[in-house]
């Protein structure tokens, strides 16, 4: 495998792996007992912090790709066999 298409697949996991973090992030404002600013969403997080986020999605997207790469190294996911080609 190309570095390009290593890096291009570790972006496509990085960015997907926001739908994996998102969701475990934070209390909400209502939760925290913090009155609601008018036009708030209430169920918005109490405190955003993306470094955290942008961190925890590095970590899971680097051990997805760590696994995918083992797979394409070892022969389990060929290619050709995937397309039908072999």
């Amino acid at each position: 495998m190309k570095w390009t298409s290593a890096l291009a697949i570790y972006t496509l996991f990085w960015a997907f792996s926001a739908f994996f973090v998102l969701p475990f992030h934070g209390r909400r404002t209502e939760d925290d007992g913090v009155p609601l600013v008018k036009g708030q969403e209430p169920g918005a997080p109490a405190r955003f912090r993306p470094r955290r986020i942008l961190v925890q999605m590095t970590i899971v997207a680097t051990i997805g790709f760590v696994i995918f790469y083992i797979g394409y190294a070892q022969g389990w996911a060929d290619p050709d066999v995937l397309s039908g080609r072999a």
